[in-house]
Order: C-alpha cells, then sequence, then structure tokens
C-alpha cells in the first residue's frame, strides 16, 4: 500500500496493507524538545482510530502516559510527557485494530531559536499597525482563488475578498518601517474556508487553526514574512481567537465530544454584554447568555471548560509562536470565553514565552470593566486574577474622539480625555495598555472627524504621547476615509490604493499622494519616528492639568527627559502664560517642535495656534 505522507505537516503515516484503523490528520503537526512544559497531547483523526489500542515505541526523554477516547470513534488523543532529557527524533506509534495495524512517524524537533529572535514581545516602547492582510497590497496574483476553496476575490464587491497577500506585504516592508512602526498586528491569518456571501477575509471564522489561508499563501511564506519583518525591526503581532470558529471548520463534520461547543438551541446568540463578567451582581443566566452564546450563527461558541479543547487550543498556540517567530498575540473577544481558561491560556503562554505579550480585546466602555481584565487589576471583587499583561483601551478611544470633536464641559470634551486618564490608578500598568484611534471594527477615524486634518493631527499628537502602547490602523496616514458604501463591515476596510496592479496611483510613492495625504503622511511619519527614541514617552511618568479654555496640558518627564504635548482645540489661538505648569517645567528653558523643528522658548508665553497640537521635546 502506498506511503501516505502529510508533507504540509510534516508528518509521515506509514500503513500496512488493507490495515485499519485509518490516519487522516493529527495535530499539533509536530513539536520540539526543550519546551518549558514537559507535556504534548496529539489529536489523531481518522475512520475508527478511536478503538484502537495506541502504543509508542522506546524513546529516549518520552513516555506515552495514555491514549485517550471521546464520543466520536474516530479521534484518539494521546497524552505524552517530554522531559528534560528527551532526544529529537522520530516517535514511532503503533495503532492496533481488529483488522490489523496502523503507524504513524512523529517529528520531535530539536528548539533552535535562539532568545531575544522571536517572542520578544512588545510594549509602550512601540508602535503597531494594524492591517488586514486581504486589504493591504495583492503581491501575488496566483493565489486570488484556489481550487477547491469557498470564495475567490472581487474586487468589485467591498464585502468580498480583496486578494491581499503576505506577498503584497512584503514589498511594502519598507514604507512602513520608514513610516516609524515597529510592530504589525496581523488581522487573522488562519484557513477561513467559509461560503462566499458570508466574506471571511476578516479571518475570524477559523476552518483549520493549523494552516494560514492559502489565499494569503503559505505556513512557509508567513514565516518567511516574520523573518522579513525582524530583519527590519518590526516585530509581529499574530490575531487569535479561541471563543469560536466557522462553521465550516473540519471538526464541525465530526466533532470529538458534543460538549466542545455550547447548545445553540440553549443559549442562541450571545447578548454581547460582557459587562455581565465583570458585573459583582450579575445573574448568572445573563452571564451564561453572554458567554454560551454564539457570536454569530455562522461561528460555533467554543466551550473551553472541555479539558482537550483547552489544552488542544492553549498547544496551538504555542505551536504558532514556536514554529513562526511572532512576537505577540492580539486575543480577540477575550471577554467572552470562559474567563478562567483565558487565564490557564495566557498563563500558560507567558510561563514558555516570559518576554511575550497579549493583548486582549476587551470592548468596554468604562476604565474598571477593561483594567479587570489586566494583570494586577488593584480591586477585583470576584478575586479574579488574570495574568494578562495588556488590554485594548476602548474607553480612551471615546475619549479620544471627545476631546477633539466636543465642546468642552465639566465632563465633556477635553475633560472626557482627562478624567479617563484620571482613572488609570485602576490599571495594574497603564503603558501597556494599547490606545487608538480607530480599528477594523468601527468607522475610520477620519470618517469620525469629519475629514478634517486638524482634529486628526491633534488626536494623533495625543495618541502618540499619552502614557499608552500606540496602534495605528492602516490607512490613517494619509487620513484614508471610509469606503463609499455604509451599513456593512467593508466599507471600514478599503484597500490601500496602489496595493493592487492595474491601481491608477500608489501611495506608497510619494508623487502619488494627493495633497492631503502627502500632509498627513509627513505628519505621522514624522510623530512616529520621533516616538522610536523618546524614552520620556515610553517610560517616564505623567503629570497632566485640567483643561482651561479649550487647551489641555500633558508632561511625559523622567529624570533626564521631559516631552510637553499641548492641545487647542478652541478656534482661536492661545498665548498660554507657563506659569501654571512650572512644577513640571522648571529646569527647562526651551522645547523643540518634534513635526516641525521650531524652537519654542518656555521663558514667555506660548503660542499655540488655533485647533492645534504641539508636542515639544524640552531642552534645559
Amino acid at each position: 500500500m502506498p506511503r501516505l505522507l502529510l508533507a504540509a505537516l510534516a508528518v509521515v503515516l506509514s500503513v500496512a496493507a488493507h490495515a485499519q484503523p485509518a490516519i487522516e490528520r493529527v495535530e499539533p503537526a509536530h513539536w520540539w524538545t526543550g519546551m518549558v512544559h514537559d507535556d504534548l497531547q496529539i489529536l489523531v483523526h481518522g475512520d475508527g482510530i478511536g478503538h484502537a489500542r495506541a502504543a509508542l515505541a522506546a524513546h529516549p526523554g518520552v513516555t506515552l502516559r495514555r491514549a485517550i477516547q471521546v464520543e466520536s470513534p474516530n479521534y484518539l488523543f494521546l497524552d505524552l510527557e517530554i522531559r528534560d532529557d528527551a532526544e529529537p527524533g522520530t516517535l514511532r506509534f503503533s495503532f492496533s485494530g481488529p483488522d490489523g495495524e496502523t503507524a504513524l512517524d512523529y517529528s520531535l524537533h530539536a528548539r533552535s531559536r535562539e532568545p531575544g529572535t522571536y517572542a520578544q514581545g512588545f510594549g509602550p516602547e512601540d508602535v503597531i499597525y494594524l492591517m488586514m492582510p486581504d486589504r493591504f497590497a495583492n503581491g501575488d496574483l496566483t493565489n486570488d482563488s484556489i481550487p477547491g476553496m469557498l470564495e475567490g476575490a472581487d474586487r468589485t464587491d467591498p464585502d468580498a475578498r480583496q486578494g491581499g497577500d503576505f506577498a503584497g506585504v512584503r514589498q511594502h516592508l519598507d514604507y512602513i518601517a520608514d513610516l516609524g512602526m515597529t510592530a504589525i498586528w496581523f488581522t487573522p491569518v488562519f484557513e477561513n474556508d467559509m461560503p462566499a456571501d458570508y466574506g471571511a477575509y476578516h479571518g475570524y471564522a477559523a476552518t483549520d487553526m493549523y494552516r494560514v489561508d492559502r489565499r494569503f499563501g503559505t505556513n512557509e511564506e508567513f514565516r518567511q514574512l516574520v523573518e522579513a519583518c525582524h530583519a527590519r525591526g518590526v516585530k509581529v503581532i499574530m490575531d487569535m481567537i479561541h471563543n469560536h470558529v466557522g462553521d465550516a471548520h473540519w471538526w464541525m463534520d465530526d466533532l470529538p465530544s458534543s460538549n466542545w461547543l455550547h447548545s445553540r438551541e440553549t443559549y442562541g446568540t450571545t447578548s454581547y454584554r460582557v459587562t455581565t463578567a465583570v458585573d459583582p451582581y450579575a445573574a448568572e443566566s445573563d452571564r451564561d447568555h453572554m458567554e454560551k452564546g454564539w457570536f454569530v450563527s455562522e461561528m460555533p461558541d467554543l466551550d473551553q471548560t472541555n479539558d482537550l479543547l483547552a489544552t488542544y487550543l492553549i498547544q496551538n498556540t504555542v505551536w504558532w509562536i514556536e514554529s513562526s517567530g511572532i512576537d505577540g498575540i492580539r486575543m480577540d473577544t477575550y471577554p467572552y470565553p470562559n474567563k478562567h481558561y483565558m487565564a490557564r491560556w495566557a498563563a500558560h503562554v507567558l510561563r514558555e514565552y516570559p518576554d511575550f505579550n497579549i493583548v486582549g480585546e476587551a470592548w468596554m466602555h468604562r476604565p474598571a470593566h477593561t483594567a479587570y481584565w489586566q494583570r494586577d487589576f488593584r480591586s477585583s471583587p470576584d478575586g479574579y486574577a488574570s495574568p494578562l499583561p495588556s488590554v485594548t483601551d476602548f474607553p480612551l478611544q471615546g475619549a479620544f474622539y471627545d476631546a477633539v470633536m466636543k465642546d468642552s464641559d465639566w465632563t465633556g470634551g477635553l475633560n472626557a480625555l482627562y478624567l479617563t486618564l484620571s482613572q488609570d490608578f485602576l490599571y495594574g500598568d497603564p503603558s501597556r495598555a494599547v490606545a487608538f484611534l480607530d480599528n477594523h471594527d468601527i468607522p475610520r477615524i477620519f470618517s469620525l472627524f469629519g475629514e478634517d486634518e486638524a482634529r486628526l493631527r491633534m488626536a494623533y499628537a495625543l495618541l502618540m504621547t499619552v502614557p499608552r502602547t500606540p496602534q495605528v490602523y492602516y490607512g490613517t496616514e494619509i487620513a484614508m476615509p471610509d469606503g463609499p458604501r455604509t451599513g456593512s463591515d467593508g466599507y471600514k476596510r478599503s484597500p490601500m490604493p496602489g496595493g493592487w496592479p492595474g491601481d491608477e496611483r500608489s501611495v506608497f510613492r510619494p508623487e502619488d499622494r494627493t495633497e492631503r495625504e502627502a500632509r498627513t503622511f509627513e505628519y505621522v511619519r514624522a510623530l512616529t519616528r520621533w516616538r522610536q527614541t523618546a524614552t520620556a514617552v515610553h517610560e517616564g511618568r505623567t503629570t497632566q492639568f485640567l483643561p482651561r479654555d479649550g487647551v489641555y496640558v500633558l508632561v511625559r518627564w523622567t529624570d533626564d527627559a521631559a516631552v510637553l504635548t499641548v492641545v487647542n482645540t478652541a478656534e482661536e489661538p492661545r498665548d498660554l502664560a507657563l506659569g501654571r505648569f512650572a512644577e513640571r517645567l522648571d529646569g527647562y528653558a526651551s522645547g523643540r517642535d518634534v513635526t516641525t523643528g521650531t524652537v519654542h522658548s518656555l521663558h514667555q508665553p506660548l503660542a499655540v495656534p488655533a485647533r492645534t497640537a504641539l508636542v515639544l521635546d524640552l531642552a534645559p
């Protein structure tokens, strides 16, 4: 009988003539020696494999603890111990059934990546560039449509795939690095082989968690993309989802156990009321509806209290870090899964990779609700201790909007920003929370600002200088507005002009940018590149002053350096007397505008034009 080679998985299956049971899939595809955790669980899937008796040939440092049968007869889970003295090589398994024996050769690699070259983490010293690979650039037209996959590229429909891929991203890495970005967050790159009318270009409906979507490229091409980013000093953040999968996931035709999913008949669609996860008075039924309800009908909700599923998801994360070399993870819908599982997952990953960072998407509207999910939250009412280093700061996103869009009153306008930052005592480390003006799930900030350049500049200056880790949505650097079609997500996610062969112009080339795009690009680039070495912003303490007369003042400072941010949202210029800020400005004689190079004396009132932000590097 021919030898079955699963080359893409690096797993070799040897099958004797007329042998049963068969093996069709093995996950994870391979593993490593020298890991911090010594346990490994291998999922084996194939017709009748669950009835087989599994055995492992003697291998130094490796023990088969047990083989676990589940409801479906087509799965077997192998629990292994891989001790510190385990030798790299081939693990040889045999599966004996009534009709014969099946053999599996499983690769155990030596852990070869050098510390400091991957799993580097990210933090307030970085600026994260968020992109959707499908919408950034198309460098390989041959993978726009893949035979056998359910959806191909259709540029006539903003809600369909556009054809962007890893090759396109690689072609423009110098653009991203030159812009000053030090990390890229890719929306999910997992295979999303969903029906065309669903529009799974976004990546949040995985159908195979061990393979990248072939319309982006291959697993190897993703690894090479990560290496190309690292060569330019750019880190890579991978987007993951443990709350749900797509309903076309390969599991769905044959679930290992019925309790891998929450029952949609019982819980319906989630309420999206994630506050129930932190509310000390929440009804249990409300918590269950939020946690166990499906996100949408096409996304089956996973039950992470099933230990086999929990282990599968945890190992999948470690496998991607080790095999691709990524530096961080953005975990989608962080409060929706079982929160005790999420704590177990994060703790496992961070023990394996101590320098790694994870940001959890906590789409909540109050600082206390958001801070609950970050490590070292000060006053958890239920004793929940999250190990999560970072959270998405949606409350601050709303405050940025209010600050430059609304008139100031006791709590609104600039005071919304002031009051939001005044609650930073709730966070274990507010500087590690990820701040942003917009992202792929909300309208583009330039459109929210009424396509007003001054508002965008003021908000960007704040984003670059508040005590946070900033994230910038692709296209913000050219003041990209929403697309022409509303009522769907596609209009928030327009392709970058010039990322596709045949585009009339390319914003990647300075000569092709409009005047507005050029002005915005130069402003964003100047602030972002300056921030790379602005230690007072990376690690400094913070002093903010109560807004007055439409002016907000923020100082970031260390013992050796200081940065002064002044935002004047008024329609009139202000001559700002600096005496009120003496506690932070004493000892400094001047400040250099980091975007223009203009030097301002601090011994006289500071002239701040109307609707303008000044960011000044202070000099003794």
